[in-house]
């Protein structure tokens, strides 16, 4: 299937070394993340491990350090790395014209399967 190319950001919006969050009507966020060799990638923003925003993970290489516990993922492929093991969702992405793009059919479908990340109140002391 062809894709259906959205316009998410411009590139110079998702800092060098960091990562840029979309949301969708349905399913967690999206993570684009950009490396310091300006290649973009996009991921399910959920660490396979325990769900951690890999958005907020440090990004070396062309890999992200989940928040977390520290797992690595692979960004050009979502694969965590060895000793660990699990997969996060990878989504197409292209860079043209300064702009960064994701499938629409993607964004409609993939991993939405899992509950968007929600945080709770804090409980009140005794």
């Amino acid at each position: 299937m062809t894709p259906s190319w959205k316009t998410i950001c411009a590139l110079a919006d998702i800092p060098v070394l960091g990562a840029r969050r979309v949301a969708r009507a349905q399913g967690p966020q999206v993570a684009i993340f950009r490396t310091e060799d300006n290649q973009v990638f996009a991921l399910l923003d959920r660490c396979p491990h325990k769900g951690g925003p890999l958005s907020q993970g440090l990004v070396f290489g062309h890999s992200v350090a989940c928040p977390l516990h520290s797992w690595t993922i692979a960004l050009n492929s979502g694969q965590a790395i060895a000793p660990d093991e699990g997969c996060a969702a990878r989504f197409q992405v292209r860079v043209l014209q300064g702009q960064v793009q994701l499938d629409q059919t993607e964004l409609d479908t993939v991993g939405l399967e899992f509950a968007p990340l929600k945080a709770s109140p804090c409980a009140k002391a005794a």
